[in-house]
């Protein structure tokens, strides 16, 4: 799978200039290395399956109440962000996801009106697939949001080939075979502890993914830093680890519970073959004072793969989940495989394509 995030630093109401930075990133964002030159070039060439954009990324997200954000509020499906993602996802041939302020109004009571902090998702088409609602608010969210329900934050996305045509059968031309990624969709706080009350370790975000069987988690993120604005320019173009570091640990279930999802994110049915699980970090940089934002979108996989007890003899596995205590250990080989993460400060497209060697693999320490 072919997977991009845009990495940018949208500017608190301005949703026009927003838009018109995307775009320009869009087309020029992926610096690449040739002949000893780096060059910028557009996600048309990378040709992702699909796209994902940070929370709330094309009206900034930093708004101190429900008056200062009313007028970006859009209707699911109806509104300058969707109207952006189903331009971009028709021109670019992949699925679009966005984040976005969503007003409902109940048509039975026309004086009841909801707000949430959305994320709405089309496919190649710019058709709609998903109108996801945070489901855990951080303090600013509170102001104005009200909470979405979590079970909407599962779907089967389907993906077909980039190249329509596969086969020949018979004389006649065979549309290649789509396939189904159970997917769980996420927005930034909704990987932390409810309210930051409930333990650290009841990990209900990364505990759905398991239970769902998914094999694609997509996060989009305003995620904050405590680094000061100089120690952000420090960084540059370098991820904040201590970031990346935190959100791991937030998807630990994935590294002690067994992965129980048959089929490989890239088709691979193979025994011995390690599952994975792929998770898309699509965070923003940038400041809205007093914020400032953590940046280091990442495109990553935990894998596991049982071990063998030598001491059993031969033919003897990892135990079964029942015994899968702490005290016993890991049953698995577990392997972290990234294939892009972008700087705290930088903006930009990150992009990987999962059938390939990732740029970074980190072991459990």
């Amino acid at each position: 799978m072919r997977i991009a995030t845009l990495q940018f630093a949208p500017k608190l109401g301005d949703l026009k200039g927003n838009i018109e930075k995307a775009n320009a990133l869009l087309k020029t964002g992926k610096t690449v290395a040739l002949d000893g030159k780096e060059l910028g070039v557009g996600v048309d060439l990378l040709k992702p399956d699909i796209l994902v954009l940070p929370e709330l990324a094309m009206t900034g997200y930093n708004f101190p109440s429900l008056e200062a954000i009313k007028p970006y509020l859009e209707p699911a499906g109806d509104g300058p962000s969707a109207s952006w993602a189903r331009e971009t996802a028709r021109r670019l041939r992949c699925k679009v996801c966005v984040g976005y302020p969503e007003i409902e109004k109940d048509s039975q009571n026309p004086d009841k009106v909801t707000y949430y902090n959305s994320l709405l998702v089309v496919d190649e088409n710019g058709e709609f697939i998903l109108n996801y609602r945070k489901s855990f608010l951080y303090y600013t969210d509170e102001t104005w949001a009200a909470e979405g329900q979590v079970e909407r934050g599962f779907h089967e996305l389907e993906f077909g080939s980039k190249g329509a045509l596969s086969s020949l059968h018979q004389g006649e031309q065979v549309l290649s075979e789509k396939k189904k990624i159970a997917t769980s969709f996420g927005i930034c706080m909704d990987i932390n502890p409810y309210k930051f009350e409930a333990p650290f370790t009841k990990w209900e975000f990364a505990t759905r993914v398991l239970d769902s069987k998914s094999q694609l988690v997509i996060l989009s993120m305003a995620w904050l830093t405590t680094l000061s604005r100089e120690e952000l320019d420090a960084l540059k173009d370098k991820p904040e680890m201590d970031t990346f570091n935190y959100w791991l640990q937030r998807f630990w279930p994935l590294i002690q519970k067994r992965m129980e999802h048959e089929v490989d994110i890239d088709g691979g049915e193979a025994a011995d073959s390690p599952k994975k699980i792929v998770i898309v970090f699509s965070n923003r940089s940038g400041e809205e004072p007093p914020a400032r934002y953590a940046g280091t979108s990442a495109i990553i996989a935990v894998t596991q793969r049982p071990t063998v007890n030598a001491d059993a003899g031969s033919g003897a596995h990892a135990p079964d989940e029942e015994s899968e205590t702490e005290d016993a250990g890991i049953p698995f080989d577990v392997k972290i495989l990234c294939w892009d993460m972008l700087g705290a400060a930088e903006e930009g497209i990150c992009f990987a394509d999962t059938t390939a060697d990732p740029q970074m693999v980190f072991a459990l320490k």
